[in-house]
């Protein structure tokens, strides 16, 4: 299992590689901090992201509290198969579709 995942602004896009775990969350958390700060729109690319867990879950829901909280817009796009069954059983599937350029069916 990685210890390690980044974020990076890159073509208009947050974008996060690696594997999202209880290990990395938090990382990646306080990484994205001064990143989603400087940008009005925060669009998340997960096209990089190996596996997740539910800390993806989790770490998806404090970047939308984020936004909410500082009036940014906020989507995110490549979310992995993984993920959207996670959020599927989590009850959010309706919820989260919303902010998703690739909604799960």
């Amino acid at each position: 299992m990685s210890k390690h995942a980044t974020i990076q602004y890159q073509d208009d896009s947050l974008v996060v590689t690696g594997e999202l775990n209880f290990r990395t969350a938090v990382s990646l958390w306080q990484e994205s901090l001064p990143l989603i700060k400087q940008y009005p729109d925060l669009h998340f690319d997960f096209s990089a992201v190996k596996s997740s867990n539910s800390a993806g879950l989790a770490l998806i829901l404090e970047w939308i509290k984020y936004a909410k909280l500082a009036k940014k817009s906020i989507r995110f796009s490549h979310i992995p198969t993984q993920l959207h069954s996670i959020i599927a059983v989590a009850g959010l599937k309706q919820m989260l579709s919303s902010f998703s350029d690739n909604p799960a069916n």
